[in-house]
C-alpha cells in the first residue's frame, strides 16, 4: 500500500529544537548533548508520518527516541508533531539510516530498533535498495545493546519472509519471537498510520521481534523454538 500524499510544513516553522540533518548529530555521539538525558536510546527507522515516535516518546518518558526519516517532507512533518512536546525525550534526524548507524550510533547501545512498514521496492531489480538488506541487518544487531531488540512490522508477507530468512542466515539474533495482534478499540490501538490503513481495509500485518543476546543462545532459542517472550517481559517500549 503506498504512502498518501503529505502536507508541507511552512519554511518558517522552526524545528530545529527537534530536527536534524546527519552531520548535526553530535559525534562521539552523546545522548546528553541531543536529549538532556543519558536515558536508554530507541531509534525508529523510517518514521513516516510520526504517529508511533510521537506516542512512543509521551507514553515512555524514561527513554529518549531518535527517529530516521529519509524524505525530507516526511522528517518535516514528523518533527513538527514533536514541537511543543514538554518532555525533549524524540528527536528527527533526516537522511539515512544505513549511514546513521554506521557512522554515528556506538556499538551495544540501542535499547531497540524499531522498522515498521518500511518501502517493499516491489520489482525484484530494486529489492537490493531495501532498508532490511544484510549490511543494515548487521549493523542493527551490532548497535543493538545486549537485550536489546529488533521489531520489525509490514504488510508485504514476502518481505517479512525473506528478511527473516536473512536474519537467521546472516545474524545471531535470537528469534523470530510473535507478537500478537491487538485488538484495535481506538487510534491508541494502533502503532502507526500505515498499520491503521492497512487494517481498516481487511489486510494482514506481519509482525516479528528479534533479541540480541550474550551467547547468542541455542540453535533451538535462535530459530525461536523456545523463550518464547512473556507479556511484560522485556524491558524496552513494544510490548505488544
Amino acid at each position: 500500500m503506498a504512502r498518501r500524499s503529505v502536507k508541507t510544513i511552512r519554511n518558517d516553522v522552526d524545528l530545529s529544537s527537534v530536527l536534524k540533518m546527519p552531520d548535526e548529530l553530535p559525534k562521539p555521539f552523546t545522548p546528553q548533548l541531543l536529549f538532556g538525558s543519558d536515558a536508554p536510546l530507541e531509534l525508529e527507522i523510517g518514521s513516516g508520518k510520526g504517529m508511533f515516535i510521537r506516542k512512543a516518546a509521551d507514553q515512555f518518558p524514561q527513554h529518549n527516541f531518535l527517529g530516521i526519516e529519509i524524505g525530507n517532507k516526511f522528517a518535516r512533518l514528523c518533527a513538527a508533531r514533536l514541537l511543543g512536546r514538554e518532555q525533549h525525550n524524540a528527536v528527527m534526524v533526516c537522511g539515512d539510516a544505513a549511514l546513521i548507524l554506521q557512522e554515528y550510533v556506538p556499538d551495544d547501545f540501542l535499547e531497540a530498533v524499531h522498522v515498521y512498514f518500511p518501502d517493499p521496492w516491489w520489482k525484484r531489480a530494486h529489492r537490493k535498495r531495501r532498508i532490511l538488506r544484510t549490511e543494515v541487518l548487521q549493523l542493527i544487531e551490532q548497535k543493538l545493546r545486549f537485550g536489546g531488540a529488533l521489531h520489525f512490522w509490514t504488510d508485504v508477507e514476502e518481505y517479512f519472509l525473506s528478511t527473516l530468512e536473512l536474519l537467521k542466515e546472516r545474524t545471531k539474533l535470537l528469534g523470530p519471537f510473535d507478537v500478537p495482534e491487538k485488538t484495535a478499540e481506538n487510534e491508541d490501538d494502533y502503532r502507526t498510520h500505515f498499520e491503521r490503513r492497512t487494517r481498516l481495509h481487511g489486510g494482514t500485518v506481519f509482525r516479528c521481534e528479534f533479541k540480541r543476546n550474550n551467547d547468542c543462545g541455542t540453535a533451538n532459542e535462535k530459530n525461536g523454538e523456545t523463550g518464547r517472550r512473556k507479556s511484560g517481559q522485556t524491558g524496552n517500549l513494544t510490548q505488544a
